[in-house]
C-alpha cells in the first residue's frame, strides 16, 4: 500500500536489470507473451483476508493451481518471507506500498507482463500504473485493492462517538486501545499531528524531518501506556474487540466487518484528520518456481467478480471499474459504500503507504528513511 514520487537515482536501470522471464513464450524484452500450463500449485505470501475459499476454490477448480497462503502481519514481514528460500520459497506477495518499492529495489520480484492480464485495461488509472509498482514503465506487479486505515471503536463503550484520531491518544480509554504493530504507524501519529500541531509543518506524513519525526515518536510514547497490544494480524484486534479487551483502535474495514458479521457492536470511522491508507499490489517472486500459475491468479484476481467478492469481505475498494454491478449485486449499495464509483479526488485525499527515504521532495535530503521508522518503533516497544 504505497505511492512514492521518487526513487533513487540508484536504481535507475532497474527496468533494465529485472526483466527476467517469467512464464510462457517470451518476447524479446524477457517478459512472457503466453501463459503456460500451469505448474499445480501456488504460494502466496498475503494479508489475511485475501485467500479465501470464496474466490480461492473456483480458482483451483478451473485452473488446477492449489493455493497454499502464508499470512503476514505487517510489510516487514512479508519482504522477510519472500526472501526465504532464496526468494524461491513463494511464489506471490500481496505487498502494500511500504513495501513493493523494497522488493524491486531488492530484486526479490520480476517484472510482469500486463498485456496478458485482460481487465488491467479497466483498471482506475491511478492504479494502472502507479509509482509503487511501475518504474520507468516497467510493471512489477498488478494493482489489487485499496481503502483507508480506521478507527474502529465499541459502540457501547465509546461514547461520545469519536470524530478525531485524538481518541486513541486519551487517557481515557487506557489500556484498552490497540493499534499496528508496525513501523508505519508513524505516519498515523504525524496526520494527526499535521493537523493538531500545525507549527510543526508537516505535509507529508512519510516525509518527517528530525524535529517533526521526534514529535510523532513521543505521540507515540505517551500513547504506549494506554496500549492493551499492539496487534500484528487483523485477527489479533478481532479478538481484543470480541474479548472486550480493546474498545478502541487503529485498524482496516476488514475488521469491523468480521466483528459486525459476529454481532459485535463496533463501527468505524474516517476521523476529521483524514486517513493513511494502503494501494495492494500482487507481485511475482524473481525466482518463482510456479510462474504459469501466478499468472493465472495475476488474471483471475483481476475480474470484476473477483474483484467484487474480494472488495466486500476485507471492506476495501476494487482497482477494476467493472466491479460495481457485481458489489451491487452481492450487497446492494456496496459500491456506494466502499467509494467504488468515487472521483478520483477521493483517491487523492488518502495518504497511502509509502516507503519513508531520505528525500523530502523539497530539494533536501534531511528526512528520516525507513530504517529510522524501524529503529525508532523497536526501542518505543521496548
Amino acid at each position: 500500500m504505497i505511492r512514492i514520487k521518487r526513487a533513487h537515482v540508484l536504481f535507475a536501470a532497474l527496468a533494465v536489470a529485472l526483466c527476467v522471464p517469467a512464464a510462457g513464450v517470451s518476447s524479446g524484452n524477457g517478459l512472457p507473451t503466453t501463459i503456460g500450463k500451469g505448474e499445480g500449485s501456488l504460494n502466496l505470501v498475503a494479508w489475511e483476508g485475501y485467500t479465501q475459499a470464496q474466490w480461492v476454490k473456483p480458482f483451483q477448480k478451473a485452473t488446477g493451481c492449489q493455493v497454499h497462503p502464508k499470512y503476514a502481519g505487517s510489510s516487514d514481514e512479508m519482504v522477510t518471507l519472500m526472501r526465504q528460500g532464496g526468494g524461491s520459497q513463494y511464489d506471490m506477495v500481496s505487498a502494500s506500498g511500504d513495501a513493493s518499492l523494497r522488493l524491486i529495489y531488492g530484486k526479490i520480484v520480476q517484472p510482469v507482463n500486463v498485456n496478458l492480464i485482460p481487465d488491467w485495461k479497466n483498471f482506475i488509472p491511478g492504479l494502472k500504473s502507479p509509482s509503487h509498482n511501475t518504474i520507468k514503465g516497467v510493471h512489477y506487479g498488478v494493482s489489487l485493492q485499496w481503502g483507508p486505515n480506521t478507527l474502529l471503536y465499541n459502540t457501547t463503550k465509546v461514547k461520545p462517538a469519536p470524530t478525531s484520531w485524538s481518541a486513541i491518544y486519551s487517557p481515557k480509554y487506557k489500556g484498552k486501545v490497540t493499534v499496528p504493530d508496525n513501523p508505519i504507524q508513524i505516519a498515523d501519529a504525524a496526520l494527526y499531528l499535521s493537523k493538531a500541531n500545525p507549527s510543526l509543518g508537516i505535509t507529508d506524513p512519510y516525509e518527517l524531518n528530525q524535529k517533526q519525526f521526534d514529535a510523532a515518536v513521543a505521540l507515540l510514547t505517551k500513547q504506549k501506556p494506554l496500549i492493551k497490544k499492539y496487534w500484528g494480524l487483523a485477527s489479533d484486534e478481532i479478538d481484543l474487540f470480541k474479548n472486550g479487551d480493546a474498545v478502541i483502535g487503529a485498524s482496516w474495514p476488514y475488521q469491523t466487518n468480521t466483528l459486525i458479521a459476529d454481532k459485535v457492536p463496533v463501527t468505524d470511522l474516517i476521523p476529521k484528520e483524514g486517513a493513511t491508507g494502503w494501494a495492494d499490489t500482487w507481485m511475482l517472486s524473481a525466482k518463482a518456481k510456479h510462474p504459469n500459475c501466478a499468472y493465472m491468479w495475476l488474471k483471475w484476481i483481476s475480474t470484476p467478480k473477483v474483484q467484487a467478492q474480494q472488495a466486500i469481505y476485507f471492506g476495501e475498494t476494487p482497482a477494476n471499474t467493472k466491479a460495481c454491478p457485481f458489489m451491487d449485486k452481492q450487497s446492494k449499495g456496496s459500491c456506494e459504500q466502499y467509494h467504488a464509483d468515487a472521483p478520483a479526488a477521493y483517491f487523492k485525499s488518502i495518504k497511502f503507504w509509502k516507503t519513508p527515504i531520505a528525500d523530502c521532495g523539497n530539494g533536501k535530503n534531511d528526512c528520516m528513511d525507513y530504517t529510522k521508522w524501524q529503529q525508532a518503533w523497536t526501542q518505543l516497544k521496548g
